[in-house]
């Protein structure tokens, strides 16, 4: 049994591709590949799209998490969860089954990025899901803007937000330094990955939708670098955009 889990390891680390064997196809890729960009906030500040995965594979060190979004056969509706959801077309010729994956990958320290992956089979939706999650990569603003803390450190976020897809809202609100990720369990993944510690939130809606549950915490935690805040409460809420704050970066 162990053989054959190393032998699908292995497998696995050949079909990946290495970024020493990596070509890149685009400019901003280039300059990846060049050294001229050595952060991923160079690209994110400037508002330029990252057309490939291999972008964030060298700038930056993430890690990837399969979400929870489907369901299997169980009785009476009660299957055990499972990451993918799947879904059948009539046709003629039978069922045609489709699978769909929800992917979120982060550095754990402000950046965050969420995406789904859909095939016929159910390794490639994984893998679309991760290149997508990393596509969509973006900075978050941590900070302390609780007012039972007041500690200045980016453990939780400088202010409440509020996001929503569809019929669900999910809305985060800061929380003292130790009282941890008090959230629906798959909120609680993303946040980790983004580097969040300590938060409280209400879910509204159908969040038994898995897919909407996320586009909602994405749309909120967006907010949360979207919103001005007076330089006069930066540094009393102690707000930090992405992994640190950077006082000059180059034109690319």
């Amino acid at each position: 049994m162990a053989e054959r889990k190393n032998q699908g390891r292995d497998q696995r680390n050949r079909n990946e591709p290495k970024l020493e064997d990596w070509k890149p196809k685009t400019s901003i890729g280039v300059k990846v590949k060049n050294k001229e960009i050595t952060q991923v906030d160079q690209i994110l500040d400037h508002g330029y799209v990252i057309m490939e995965a291999s972008i964030v594979d060298s700038l930056l060190p993430t890690e990837s998490e399969l979400l929870l979004i489907g369901q299997s056969k169980g009785k009476f509706g009660g299957g055990q969860r499972r990451i993918f959801r799947q879904t059948q077309k009539k046709t003629r010729e039978g069922n045609k089954p489709k699978f769909s994956t929800l992917a979120a990958v982060g550095d754990k320290n402000g950046h965050i990025g969420m995406g789904i992956g859909k095939s016929k089979e159910t390794v490639p939706a994984r893998e679309k899901a991760v290149r997508n999650a990393k596509l969509g990569l973006f900075k978050i603003a941590r900070g302390c803007g609780s007012w039972e803390c007041q500690c200045k450190e980016p453990h939780s976020i400088p202010f409440a937000v509020l996001g929503r897809c569809g019929s669900v809202r999910v809305k985060l609100m800061p929380a003292p330094k130790g009282k941890g990720l008090c959230c629906h369990p798959e909120v609680a993944k993303v946040l980790k990955l983004a580097g969040i510690q300590d938060v409280w939130s209400k879910t509204f809606g159908q969040t038994k939708n898995r897919v909407n549950l996320v586009s909602a915490l994405e749309a909120a935690l967006r907010k949360l670098t979207t919103t001005k805040v007076l330089s006069q409460y930066e540094k009393t809420l102690g707000i930090t955009r992405g992994s640190k704050e950077v006082p000059h970066v180059p034109s690319i």
